[in-house]
């Protein structure tokens, strides 16, 4: 009985034309222009430089910041004020100002100062950019050597694609499920399996497999994609994950089914999903660390799902932990995978 009910999903996805194309186009698109959009580097951050000391010191300075990606140099300014006049114009964005006897301070052994002004209407690209700067006047006079582990060119691609493929699997895994039911209910053709003998718990499964089977599809697409891309392999084995997706696979697609119980138009249901979407998204850690959240919104974050699979995909990602060193964060998946998979089919009424 459930294999002929999975044959019936199956046919009845491929029937529609878009949704087929719409399961191999997300994650091309997604994992192909969000990158660039959502990332949090600064480039391009339009320098001004007062240099009034014109010493060798200073001019090498200059020339470190020159080379940096991060800047474009405009113009080198006479005064403060022709700076600021510049950064009132939207001209430039930062100053950096090298005071006079700069390079004599630093023979002396004395702590060199200069003076970084960023127009901070653009509060991410001013602090940011300043930080940048500031690092690259801190090596010129510092022998401290800063090691980045697990990324080590700092960029944000990697940071970001592994989360994204979190992203993208709640949403085909577990948004489509939800929309299926209930626009059966809508057509009336779940009244034909309400009046056979198929139990809850087939039923239930056989709206989910599809999806679990799909999932896995979709992820390896949007690995071979990371691969393509960004050059981004998994630093640990292609199993460890397989397991970890294959859990939250079963988690979120749960999280659908209970929701199309409790819908009983389309349209409520797609606000219900894009609720928890939004709230889920937000809160998981995709875009700003949890740590950073104050501790109520942590407390939340604590009961997010979507939480522990960004955790656990970024940790096998970038830094290769073993299928036992993500042990917590799996242990909380299957937890409430099993939690909302009850939920699920104790909510399921043949009568709907």
């Amino acid at each position: 009985m459930l294999s002929y009910l999975i044959e019936k999903e199956f046919k009845q996805l491929f029937r529609n034309s878009f949704l087929p194309r719409l399961i191999l186009l997300f994650p091309c698109m997604l994992l192909i222009v969000f990158p660039w959009a959502a990332t949090l580097e600064v480039q391009d951050v339009r320098l001004a430089i007062i240099d009034q000391d014109h010493s060798q010191t200073s001019r090498r300075l200059i020339q470190q910041i020159e080379a940096s990606r991060y800047f474009r140099f405009q113009h080198m300014a006479v005064s403060y004020e022709e700076a600021l006049q510049a950064i009132e114009k939207d001209q430039i964005d930062i100053i950096l100002q090298i005071p006079i006897d700069f390079e004599k301070e630093q023979i002396l052994g004395k702590p060199a100062e200069v003076q970084i002004a960023a127009n901070a209407i653009n509060g991410m690209k001013g602090n940011l950019g300043s930080s940048y700067l500031a690092q690259i006047i801190n090596r010129q006079s510092d022998t401290t050597s800063i090691r980045y582990l697990y990324n080590p060119h700092l960029d944000y691609k990697h940071y970001m694609v592994p989360a994204l493929m979190t992203m993208m699997l709640f949403l085909i895994c577990g948004f489509l499920p939800a929309l299926n039911i209930v626009s059966e209910k809508e057509n009336g053709t779940i009244e034909q399996i309400n009046v056979t003998p198929v139990n809850k718990v087939v039923f239930t499964l056989s709206k989910l497999i599809p999806y679990w089977l799909i999932g896995f599809f979709v992820l390896s697409i949007a690995m071979l994609l990371a691969w393509l891309i960004y050059g981004l392999v998994p630093a640990s084995s292609l199993s460890t994950i397989y397991i970890g997706a294959g859990i939250f696979i079963f988690l979120v697609s749960g999280v659908g089914i209970t929701i199309s119980n409790y819908s009983s138009t389309l349209q409520q249901a797609m606000f219900v999903t894009w609720f928890f979407v939004i709230i889920m998204l937000l809160m998981s850690g995709l875009f700003t660390p949890v740590g950073s959240m104050p501790e109520w919104a942590q407390s939340i974050a604590a009961f997010n799902p979507l939480k522990y699979f960004v955790e656990f995909i970024r940790m096998v990602y970038l830094k290769g932990s073993s299928l036992a060193e993500v042990g917590k964060p799996l242990g909380c998946l299957l937890g409430f995978g099993i939690l909302f998979n009850i939920w699920a089919v104790w909510s399921y009424r043949k009568q709907q």
